[in-house]
Parts: C-alpha cells; sequence; structure tokens
C-alpha cells in the first residue's frame, strides 16, 4: 500500500470514528422523547403496545453498522479504539451538560432554566443505563463479529453483520430498558413493549444496512486491494 493509500485510509477510519461518535452522542442526549411507530396499524405482544420507542433508537443502529464496517477493513483493535472513544465522549457530553444546567438562565435568554433542565437535565440512572447498554453490546457485537469472521474465514459477511448485531442489540435493549425499569426512570408495564419495540426496530434496520455495507466494503477493499479478510493496518 503507498503512502497516498494509508493516508486515504486513515482519514476514511477518522471520518467512520466521527460518524460513531456523533451518533452516540446525539442519541444519549435525545432518548427521552418517546413515540409510537405504527406502520401495520395498532399491534400489542404479550399486552404490550409494539413500536413504542425512544427517538434516541434512530441514530443508535449507525453505531452498530460502523463498528462492523472497520472491523472488517481496519480490524478488531481499531473497532475497540472507537469504542472506547465513543465512551469518553458521551462521558465529557454529560459533564458539559451538568454544568450547564448549574448555570443561571439570564432574564433576556431565549431558553429559561425549566425548559432547558427538562430537555437536557438527563437522570443520572438513565445515562448510567445508557452507557453500561451500550458498553457490553458494542464490545459483544465486535467480539462476535470477528469470531464468524475466523469461521468463515473471511467470507459470508452477511452472516457476521447480522448475527453480531442481533446478538448485541438484543443485549443493549434488554439491559437499557431493565435497568430504567429497576431504578424506576420507567414503569414496568412499559418493559415488554419497548423491549420487544426496541430489538425489532433494530434487527430491521441491521438487515435493510447488509446491502449498504456489502457495498462500502466492496469499494474499499477494491481501492485498497485487500483480499476477503485482509485487514488495514494503521
Amino acid at each position: 500500500m503507498t503512502f497516498q493509500d494509508r493516508k486515504l485510509a486513515f482519514s476514511i477510519y477518522l471520518y467512520l470514528g466521527a460518524l460513531f461518535i456523533t451518533s452516540l452522542v446525539v442519541s444519549n442526549l435525545i432518548f427521552q422523547k418517546f413515540f409510537q411507530w405504527q406502520p401495520l396499524g395498532n399491534i400489542t405482544i404479550l399486552g404490550a403496545p409494539l413500536f413504542e420507542l425512544s427517538v434516541g433508537i434512530l441514530p443508535y443502529p449507525l453505531t452498530f453498522l460502523i463498528t462492523d464496517l472497520i472491523s472488517e477493513i481496519y480490524g478488531k483493535k481499531k473497532a475497540n479504539q472507537i469504542v472506547t472513544a465513543g465512551i469518553f465522549a458521551s462521558v465529557f457530553s454529560m459533564g458539559i451538560l451538568w454544568i450547564a444546567n448549574k448555570t443561571q438562565a439570564m432574564p433576556a435568554s431565549p431558553v429559561n432554566n425549566t425548559t432547558f433542565a427538562n430537555v437536557f437535565a438527563l437522570s443520572p440512572i438513565a445515562v448510567l443505563a445508557s452507557m453500561l447498554a451500550y458498553l457490553f453490546a458494542q464490545y459483544i457485537d465486535i467480539s462476535i463479529y470477528h469470531f464468524w469472521k475466523r469461521v468463515t474465514k473471511g467470507k459470508h459477511l452477511w452472516l457476521r453483520n447480522n448475527f453480531s448485531t442481533f446478538s448485541s442489540q438484543f443485549i443493549d435493549t434488554f439491559t437499557v430498558v431493565s435497568l430504567l425499569c429497576i431504578f424506576k426512570v420507567l414503569p414496568w408495564n412499559l418493559f415488554y413493549g419497548l423491549v420487544v419495540s426496541g430489538f425489532l426496530f433494530k434487527v430491521m434496520i441491521a438487515m435493510l444496512d447488509t446491502p449498504l455495507l456489502y457495498a462500502v466494503v466492496f469499494i474499499l477493499r477494491k481501492k485498497f486491494g485487500l483480499k476477503p479478510g485482509e485487514e488495514i493496518v494503521l
């Protein structure tokens, strides 16, 4: 690989990392708003409405697509580095919000203290639940992805992409909803609906993003002359 190719590969890695961290931080900022998505009308499972979702779920699946892409092209170590950077960025952003919430709005401020607190004064338990779920899910996703990559000897990209994402997304959804209910941030009557809805929504997104993963991996392999299973060492 030439110096210019290596430079380009590093730039792509940085941009992927920026998209990952932005998606993660934004999902943590907006997750307190919930909506009900009804593509097939009113459906219930175990008495709980289907597709009651936090808006934080909208950018979140992108983080798993990016870690799978980084895992495929750059390897397990680089994918784990992005996950760790995401944890740091999330904690740092929560710290900034905490400080901002402690300041007093001046009378002429377009956003007063109450409005700001209602939107951005995140529950410490909710943030902790989100961080723990994220931590477990992302590291598990990367580990399972590379397990299937070894087993299939770099073939069957769809298998490792979907198997790793399905497993990690269930762990993520179950963990965060359980902790939010245990610490009474959410009522238990929403538990089944949120777990099932969140998991099914993420599964659908994972299946939809598989062609996109194939396309990007094909382009990058062709650009950098990579064989199936081969990774770029930065």
